[in-house]
């Protein structure tokens, strides 16, 4: 996970690396560390996990950066990107855009991927589950303390 943009960075020397590198990795599983070097430009050492979402983001924020510049509703545009959205109502699909533009503000601003990533995933997973069927029939709860049904619970 990333630090906080206000924390400050961790910085080692790429001497750090041959003397103490258990210790730097185990730096690096926890957030970027910088590897300054007296013959070249500094490094930047992360976990797999990390690189990755930062490339997602990069691809959530191109995604919403291109809805931005084409003609129609944000909605639309955003479903010919995404297009399990279609899986979804036309309400569904203007919340899904609106917090995923939210999630995607936050993410960039606190440095932290996993605020638009999750959102994403959660939309995608619901989009996936309405078409599969799920949400479509009236969902039975059952109290644990006893047999009775509490609520029926309709999909909008």
């Amino acid at each position: 996970m990333t630090i906080a943009p206000d924390a400050p960075a961790a910085t080692r020397r790429s001497s750090d690396l041959s003397k103490h590198s258990a210790e730097v990795f185990a730096e690096a599983e926890d957030h970027p560390v910088t590897v300054t070097r007296r013959d070249g430009e500094s490094l930047v050492l992360m976990s797999q996990r990390e690189a990755d979402a930062r490339a997602q983001l990069l691809d959530i924020a191109a995604t919403l950066i291109s809805v931005t510049l084409e003609d129609g509703p944000s909605p639309e545009r955003m479903a010919v990107r995404y297009p399990w959205m279609y899986a979804l109502s036309a309400e569904e699909r203007e919340q899904c855009t609106r917090d995923l533009i939210d999630a995607a503000r936050a993410s960039f601003s606190t440095q932290q991927p996993h605020l638009a990533i999750a959102r994403l995933t959660s939309w995608r997973e619901t989009a996936t589950a309405i078409a599969a069927g799920l949400g479509s029939q009236p969902v039975e709860w059952l109290d644990t303390e006893d047999d009775d049904v509490n609520a029926v619970v309709e999909r909008p």
